[in-house]
């Protein structure tokens, strides 16, 4: 960054939530953005649930390129759009937004990035069984992109009632059936005895707790790709569990990454330095752990 000069050609992009304090973004895509010698800069930008409205006024009146979205705006900042892309648009959520001229079109990378995060490691989905724990936001978009892909897909809550929310939703939007279970030992145990992959969708095992797991470990096995979302810290207690059982495994380091990438390339029609940022977060949280 110090030895860029920012001028009045400079393009802006960042990323607003509530907290946003311990962001990686902007370390990922100022590395990017330099690497690729492009004129832009990234910021993080604190904004309140009753302020997003004028958060998003003044993406277009300061002509700001490019945003992410991140908890707890990605529902609420749909109808303050001009327009979704259609994966975006299945899925009620947006991570993304660009900036054509004032007119400001949604999209959703989590989904995208997530499914990248897979294929990468010679992982396709499709025709496997899939155990989802959790059901919140960023299941949401992972399981779009599972189901689309054509995944048989298991979502298991503590809310049951949220699962089945967002099952229902899914097998209306792809005509095909999302099973539910309430997340309890018994009922987990059952699932992945059958399952080629688990995700933890949840919070569960991420800094600064993280000596807890969402799975016992005498569940893991070998064969089962293990999936976490957590990526502080780059290997949870689940995936250090994982190993051990023989599984293979995929730290939530790889979604952020292809997330942050393709929004990169969104923004700039650039493709992106994927290693370069993989490289950068992976710096950063190991400074943290440190």
């Amino acid at each position: 960054m110090s030895d860029r000069a920012i001028t009045g050609k400079t393009k802006l992009c960042g990323v607003i939530g509530d907290p946003i304090e311990h962001t990686m973004s902007p370390a990922i895509h100022n590395a990017a953005f330099a690497q690729m010698g492009l004129d832009y800069v990234y910021v993080p930008f604190h904004v309140k649930q009753e302020e997003l409205g004028k958060a998003i006024d003044g993406m277009r009146a300061l002509n700001i390129r490019g945003l992410n979205v991140t908890i707890p705006h990605k529902v609420a900042v749909i109808p303050l759009l001009d327009g979704l892309d259609p994966l975006a648009e299945k899925i009620g959520a947006v991570n993304t937004i660009t900036n054509d001229g004032g007119v400001l079109k949604g999209y959703n990378t989590d989904a995208s990035g997530f499914l990248q995060a897979l294929l990468e490691r010679g992982i396709e989905p499709q025709g496997k069984k899939i155990v989802m724990l959790g059901a919140g936001g960023v299941s949401r978009a992972v399981s779009f992109s599972l189901v689309e892909r054509g995944a048989h897909l298991v979502l298991s809550d503590l809310c049951l009632e949220r699962a089945e929310e967002l099952a229902g939703r899914l097998s209306i939007t792809f005509n095909d059936e999302v099973k539910t279970l309430e997340l309890v030992g018994e009922n987990l145990s059952r699932a992945l005895d059958e399952a080629d992959i688990l995700v933890n969708a949840t919070s569960v095992g991420m800094s600064p707790d993280t000596n807890k797991t969402p799975v016992p470990s005498n569940l893991l096995k070998s064969g089962l790709v293990v999936v976490d979302i957590v990526y502080n810290p780059i290997r949870t207690r689940l995936l250090r569990e994982a190993d051990e059982a023989g599984a293979r495994t995929i730290s939530g380091v790889d979604m952020f990454v292809w997330q942050g990438a393709l929004a990169f390339e969104i923004w700039t029609g650039v493709k992106a330095p994927v290693e370069l940022m993989r490289a950068e977060v992976i710096r950063k949280l190991e400074g943290h752990e440190k």
